[in-house]
This record gives structure tokens, C-alpha cells and sequence, in this order.
């Protein structure tokens, strides 16, 4: 009997590795523009995205936006986009990455109360789908499709 990984493997899917933190937390290091980052992994987030803080370390050219940004106990938050930047995630690329700028602090204050270390940003549902994910929760693996 095959396992999910062959199974995975042998369809094309890339196995990329993620931690839990003591936060129940996902977190996943990825590659933004060739320079390597911190990353929660989130289901519920809608786009990807980075703090303010993290525009020029990612080498992301940043644009105004009239969006605002809403997030776990967070609303109205100003954002700026960044648009087609370089994403890698394990093996795994994609030249097609927007990313969502906006203040992450009160998610890393949360993370640091906690004890836990803070991110550059968060991985959010429009990777999940672009790579067609499948997460192994068990065995703390991410699974895209390229």
C-alpha cells in the first residue's frame, strides 16, 4: 500500500516542511525575492502579505492601495500591494506572488506574549490555492503542486 507522500510525490506535489508553534501556530520558512523569511501559514487569510517593516528586507516594490486590511482582531488597516514578487516555499516557486503590506505588529506582539518568535508575514490561502495545496497535519508537511 502506498503511502500520501508517494502518492503526492508521484502526482508532481512538492513536500515542504512546517513547525507547529507553542501558539498552535503554523509556521513555514519560504523565500521572498531570494531572501529567506519567517512565515505563519494560514488557511483563513485570503492573500499573503508582509508588514511595513518587511518591504525593503524582501526587496519589494510596494504600490498605494484604497484597500483596507481586516484580520484577527484587527479592521480598516492601510495597505500597500506588492505585485509579482518571487515566492519559493521548499522546491517550490512561483513568479506570480502579491503580496498585502500592511501592520503586522499586533500579530507579532501576540506571538512575542507568548513566548513564541515573531514573522516577516503570513502565507495565505492564495498560494494554497495557486499550488493546489494539500497540508498533512500529522506529519507537519505542506504539499503544492507545480
Amino acid at each position: 500500500m502506498k503511502n500520501l507522500h508517494e502518492i503526492l510525490k508521484k502526482s508532481g506535489y512538492k513536500k515542504i516542511p512546517f513547525k507547529v508553534s507553542k501558539t498552535q501556530h503554523l509556521l513555514i520558512k519560504a523565500t521572498v525575492n531570494g531572501v529567506k523569511g519567517n512565515f505563519i501559514l494560514d488557511t483563513g487569510a485570503s492573500n499573503s502579505c508582509i508588514g511595513f517593516e518587511n518591504v525593503a528586507y524582501f526587496n519589494v516594490n510596494a504600490k498605494a492601495t484604497n484597500t483596507k486590511a481586516a484580520g484577527a482582531g484587527a479592521t480598516g488597516m492601510d495597505t500597500l500591494i506588492g505585485k509579482n514578487n518571487h515566492l519559493k516555499l521548499g522546491r517550490w516557486e512561483s513568479d506570480k506572488l502579491h503580496l498585502v503590506i500592511f501592520d503586522l505588529s499586533h500579530v507579532n506582539e501576540a506571538l512575542t506574549q507568548y513566548k513564541a518568535k515573531p514573522v516577516h508575514g503570513i502565507i495565505g490561502a492564495d498560494v494554497l490555492l495557486q499550488g493546489k495545496a494539500i497540508i498533512d497535519y500529522y506529519n507537519h508537511y505542506l504539499y503544492l503542486l507545480k
